[in-house]
């Protein structure tokens, strides 16, 4: 049930850090995750980590969160997801366009 609150929440309502383990570097990962954010209107970036992994840091309004999260157990076509451990959060990723950090 949505209240009048909810309703006037702003747009970064929830957020989450995710680190999506497998063959995730090297296949396009990174601007897969990139178009879905983009596409959902979500706000924060995706960065490489050392030792293979990559990193989500999100926020926007909670379905479309879920939305990309879904996208991310999915990925491109030639990278394999074998984990993603994610953390809720209040949004802490920065306003604006969703981008590539290095």
């Amino acid at each position: 049930m949505n209240s009048k609150r909810e309703n006037a929440a702003p747009k970064a309502a929830a957020g989450f850090s995710a680190v999506v383990r497998g063959r995730v570097q090297g296949v396009g990962y990174r601007y897969f995750v990139l178009e879905c954010a983009r596409a959902l209107g979500l706000s924060g970036y995706v960065r490489n980590l050392p030792g293979g992994a990559v990193n989500v840091v999100a926020a926007g309004p909670r379905e479309s969160l879920e939305r990309l999260l879904e996208s991310l157990h999915r990925g491109p076509f030639l990278a394999r997801v074998d984990d993603i451990a994610v953390a809720w959060a209040p949004p802490s990723a920065p306003q604006g366009e969703f981008h590539i950090r290095s």
